[in-house]
């Protein structure tokens, strides 16, 4: 059975310095996130970009753990991030990484969208838990 979740992140990306990459037009990046509604959670990941900002065009690939309650049920999880962006177009996939969750999220699986509107940040998670055994 699959079950939505839905609420509002707050996030805060912070460039972090990496000379192996010597490039402007990659970088890597911390999240930090706060999550409201029916995941009330925190989650610290990284993230990987490459682009040209002054097209709108560019990708990237992120790994975030979550920890906290969703929809009641105490845990943690990983989300696994891939985006892409043509000239203003996106294109984005996040996932539940498989066997990451534990405690009453043990057997978690599924996928979050995200919406950006007016600057503020809104998620769906679609998943299912399956039973323990």
């Amino acid at each position: 059975m699959t079950t939505r979740a839905n609420g509002t992140f707050d996030v805060k990306i912070i460039a972090q310095e990496d000379p192996q990459l010597n490039d402007p037009t990659m970088s890597r990046l911390t999240l930090d996130k706060q999550f409201h509604g029916d995941l009330e959670a925190t989650s610290k990941g990284q993230m990987l970009a490459a682009g040209n900002p002054a097209s709108g065009s560019g990708g990237y690939v992120a790994i975030e753990k979550v920890s906290g309650k969703l929809q009641g049920r105490s845990g943690t999880f990983v989300l696994q991030h891939f985006g892409t962006m043509d000239r203003g177009k996106m294109e984005l996939n996040v996932h539940v990484v498989p066997g990451s969750g534990t405690d009453q999220l043990t057997g978690l699986s599924g996928k979050m969208s995200i919406q950006i509107d007016n600057g503020k940040h809104f998620y769906e998670l679609e998943y299912s838990l399956a039973e323990a055994s």
